[in-house]
């Protein structure tokens, strides 16, 4: 219902034009949520143990002071992924390997060539290990696009994108590894 101005309308505009203002600022704010880049967030991994007490007050037992090891922080990366498959098997990749949809490999805007991550699939917690072999441009809030075995171990292929975190592996030397 649309109304006429008159001395009761206070701040002289219509309610049509003060619908329009609330219904564009919705928008220009759905518009900046979904824009935002993926959130990194510093997990620390102490503390999934539960905290030790502390000892009761009494005499030191030596003269040596106590050292804490370093805490242990993993960095996780949260976002969406996605998987790619079927025209681009047989292709080179950015790295110069053939790509090959049935390896657990992924596509990474930034991450080095060869770097693993573990991607799990906050849906359903199933999770892989992959490695990084290609670039691509990643749209919206994705932040890794996967191989089409690793989508089948997480679960993936169905919806196609899924809600992720990737952890960085650190790098093992292959000598120490066997």
């Amino acid at each position: 219902m649309l109304m006429r101005r008159n001395a009761n309308n206070v701040n002289g505009k219509d309610p049509v034009q003060l619908w329009l203002l609330i219904g564009a600022s919705c928008i220009a704010l759905a518009g900046l949520v979904l824009t935002v880049p993926a959130r990194t967030v510093e997990a620390d991994a102490v503390l999934s143990r539960p905290a030790a007490t502390a000892p009761p007050p009494g005499p030191a037992l030596s003269a040596t002071p106590l050292v804490q090891a370093p805490k242990k922080t993993v960095k996780l990366t949260r976002g969406f992924a996605s998987w790619y498959g079927g025209v681009f098997n047989g292709r080179l990749t950015a790295s110069g390997e053939v790509f090959d949809q049935n390896e657990l490999t992924a596509c990474h805007p930034t991450l080095p060539f060869g770097t693993r991550v573990k991607v799990m699939n906050t849906r359903n917690h199933k999770s892989v290990v992959v490695r990084i072999t290609d670039r691509g441009l990643l749209y919206g809030r994705r932040v890794i696009d996967l191989s089409y075995a690793a989508a089948v171990q997480i679960g993936m292929t169905e919806s196609g994108v899924v809600p992720v975190t990737i952890q960085v592996l650190p790098k093992t030397d292959k000598a120490t590894a066997n």
